[in-house]
């Protein structure tokens, strides 16, 4: 049989029924099981506020606004600090199109009288301004270009922001009154993320060089009168969202001091450095990464977040030194998004478990006392539910020790073993947190023990770890997935003879690799919106992150054809003994950008597993990108990988020993 050409295309060797429905049940323990959610109870579970921006208090510090869809279109709205029901302002601040680095910016003007955010829905992305008076918008800019970062000046008057009108991305400042545009750099590099300085007269930004390697802290004067200034250079920090791990440089309220985000002590911690140039200082030094840091109103003080194995935490700390101290320190869960109100007193937060979806939360910095503002969680949800997972370790190759978590099926009964699921994120520089799992609820659920490891190559563990899978992808990472699998084996309640694996992006890219590289120790395996050629990616990739993270990876192409060609598992499908599931989004277009073309990288993977004769299932899911996210097709895409983990995971067929050791070799 042949892969049709069409994308759309769903490829079946066997049909299948059993176990496809969403509430099927493994027969032989249905009666011993809680009757498990529903993909739509469980895709219920999620968050009222959206978007990686972080809600905004109104300077009056009455309310805050946040970015919502509420089941339409993502749009603004503000909740009164003491909670109760949303308000919508902004009905659509679509924003599409413009990849991973896009954001809304949602801003309100000191003044409290207008809303700045970034939308693409008149075209191209572009600022808008929305009257707190009319309740109307309208678009400030028109450069055709995309925006991905702004800030108010501190008098109301100007905004300055970075687009790449010109090719690469610049620091422009716009007048509100007039609309007239000033482009203040145009330097090669990357060049974004701009601040103020307190008095207005400069705006701070990040330069990138054209590795996304190094930063340099700038400082230019508004009124162009001489070039930027160098505050700090940073060295040694890639940044595969163009800047947004380095993010904004912060001036102190006093105008002395610059706050950045630096891995020069091997962890991601935060340093000021005085605004005339100097010696930095190290905030609050830990072996741990810390983020969204941010100085008091008066400041006086710092926030930041503090990330150990996974579990995120709210600390402030003095700004002339000291201990810091934890002001929210939950023992399961992802503090995230912290913002001072603007007297100081609170600090705005989400927070979320690994059972519950992040909501809004304002603490008293005095006190510590946290007040809940929003309220996600459907009433149909009752507690106890969902599976609250372990974290556990285990030994893997040279020297490390992975941290996973680990979700265990209910009512397993005494000498019965289940399935099990390796469960692979994405990145490879991500990591698995205290954060809600839908999709991995849905299995573990369902009789399946699902193992999530972050493994070598993952964040949050240091900057050698999350280096120690550059140049071996698939070889030395996948290491401690076999590790993984192992582990899984030594649970007595875990059937060692039916193991699958799925990831989305690097996951799937790393199922790939694991059918491929370590043929006969899974049974199953999904890889989902994966990559597998990384030679031919070159050929149709259109996204410059993409390329600057391989070339700080592997090193440039093609002068390290040889790695990128190692790396690629498609070259090796011949060994492949796992029964294979591809599936990705069909590739949606976006109207502004005519020149993007569905991502082939599944396909070109599954018509590789076809000319050896390899049993796989292919398909691409309709009106979206090349991931699936849409909750209609989530819940397609659940009942078609149940379907097929069911089918050759939880049947009665197994392999006697030297066969099992034969798919090995």
């Amino acid at each position: 049989m042949r892969v049709p050409s069409a994308t759309a295309a769903t490829l079946c060797f066997t049909l299948w029924q059993a176990g496809a429905t969403l509430g099927a049940q493994a027969p032989t323990r249905a009666a011993a099981m809680m009757t498990p959610l529903t993909a739509d109870q469980i895709q219920s579970v999620t968050s009222m506020i959206a978007g990686r921006d972080a809600p905004m208090w109104h300077p009056d510090g009455t309310r805050l606004a946040f970015l919502g869809s509420m089941g339409g279109p993502i749009g603004l709205w503000e909740v009164d600090r003491d909670g109760g029901l949303p308000r919508q302002l902004i009905a659509d601040l679509s924003l599409t199109g413009v990849g991973s680095t896009a954001s809304q910016n949602p801003r309100w003007s000191p003044a409290g009288d207008v809303v700045a955010y970034v939308s693409s829905k008149g075209g191209a992305p572009e600022i808008w301004l929305w009257s707190a008076q009319t309740r109307r918008d309208i678009p400030l800019t028109s450069l055709g270009g995309r925006i991905n970062s702004m800030n108010w000046s501190p008098d109301g008057r100007r905004m300055a922001f970075a687009a790449d009108r010109y090719g690469s991305e610049d620091i422009y400042v716009v007048e509100l009154s007039s609309g007239a545009v000033t482009r203040l750099t145009s330097h090669a590099g990357h060049e974004v993320f701009p601040t103020w300085t307190p008095d207005g007269r400069f705006v701070l930004f990040d330069r990138l060089d054209d590795r996304w390697i190094d930063h340099e802290v700038m400082a230019v004067p508004v009124d162009g009168s001489s070039a930027p200034r160098l505050i700090v250079r940073d060295t040694g920090f890639f940044d595969y969202r163009g800047g947004v791990a380095f993010g904004y440089a912060d001036v102190a309220p006093d105008g002395k001091r610059v706050l950045f985000r630096s891995q020069r002590s091997g962890w991601l911690n935060y340093w000021t450095v005085p605004l005339a140039s100097g010696t930095p200082t190290p905030v609050a030094p830990e072996q741990a990464e810390q983020s969204e840091a941010s100085w008091s109103p008066d400041g006086r003080q710092l926030a930041f977040v503090s990330n150990r194995n996974g579990t995120l935490r709210l600390f402030v700390v003095s700004s002339d030194g000291g201990p810091p101290r934890a002001l929210v320190s939950p023992t399961d869960g992802v503090v995230s998004k912290p913002v001072w109100s603007p007297d100081g007193s609170r600090i705005s937060y989400m927070m979320g478990t690994t059972t519950a979806a992040a909501d809004l939360f304002i603490v008293e910095v005095a006190s510590g006392r946290s007040t809940q503002v929003t309220h996600s969680m459907p009433a149909a949800i009752s507690p106890g539910a969902l599976i609250t997972p372990r974290k556990v370790t285990y030994p893997s190759t040279d020297g490390f020790t992975i941290n996973a978590y680990l979700y265990e099926p209910r009512g397993v009964r005494q000498g019965e073993r289940v399935p099990a699921l390796v469960w692979v994120h994405g990145g490879p520089t991500s990591q698995f947190m205290d954060t809600y799992q839908a999709q991995v609820q849905f299995f573990a659920q369902r009789g399946y023990a699902v193992l999530l490891p972050n493994i070598r190559g993952s964040s949050g563990y240091g900057r050698a770890f999350e280096d120690a899978n550059n140049g071996c992808w698939g070889h030395c990472d996948l290491k401690d997935i076999v590790a993984g699998a192992e582990y899984l084996k030594s649970l007595p309640y875990v059937n060692g003879g039916k193991l699958g694996i799925h990831g989305v992006s690097y996951g799937g890219c790393m199922t790939m690799s694991a059918i491929v590289n370590a043929p006969g120790l899974f049974q199953a395996a999904i890889p989902e919106s994966g990559y597998g050629d990384w030679v031919k990616f070159h050929e149709w990739n259109d996204e410059l992150q993409h390329t600057k993270l391989l070339a700080y990876e592997f090193g440039a192409f093609p002068d390290s054809a040889a790695v990128y060609r190692r790396n690629s598992p498609i070259y090796n499908v011949r060994r492949v003994t796992t029964p294979t599931y591809l599936m990705h989004g069909e590739g949606a277009r976006t109207p502004w950008r005519p020149g993007q073309a569905s991502v082939p990288a599944s396909l070109d993977f599954a018509r590789a597993l076809d000319a050896e004769y390899k049993i796989f299932r292919y398909k691409a899911y309709p009106g979206e990108t090349y991931y699936v996210t849409s909750r209609a097709n989530v819940r397609e895409k659940l009942g078609d990988m149940l379907g097929f983990f069911d089918q050759f995971l939880k049947d009665n067929v197994s392999d006697a020993p030297s066969a099992s050791s034969r798919s090995r070799e």
